[in-house]
């Protein structure tokens, strides 16, 4: 396993960014709103990088893949509740401006570091 942290994982640290990026959105929302999608959304968007940091302190690399699969999974949620956000006029265009691009980049880095996790034998099931 990977001697560095977490930390220093760019797949990580885009997905501080979406979290805060999500977070600065949320917000602002009156009570009801923060209180329902937002929540969700909030939730949703922590959980890619938590994963990420799980996976990495599991200390073997089949771990470590699970739980990149768990954050691909809640980058999906992620994406569902900034729809439902988006439907329900809750996102300012300058917030969507700011997560459109950290989604899009996200997800194919998300797939790259699983791909990479573990010697080059065991990667065949990560599909």
């Amino acid at each position: 396993m990977a001697t560095k942290g977490f930390e220093h994982l760019e797949v990580y640290r885009l997905a501080e960014d979406l979290a805060d990026k999500v977070w600065e959105a949320v917000k602002s929302w009156d009570t009801f709103a923060k209180s329902t999608v937002g929540r969700q959304l909030v939730r949703s968007a922590d959980s890619v990088g938590a994963n990420i940091a799980e996976g990495c302190g599991r200390g073997t690399y089949p771990d470590n893949r699970r739980f990149v699969r768990i954050a691909r999974g809640s980058l999906n949620e992620t994406r569902h509740w900034l729809r439902r956000a988006h439907g329900r006029r809750l996102l300012t265009g300058k917030h969507e401006a700011n997560l459109k691009p950290l989604i899009a980049e996200l997800g194919p880095r998300l797939n790259a570091y699983l791909r990479s996790i573990g010697p080059a034998h065991s990667r065949s099931s990560d599909k």
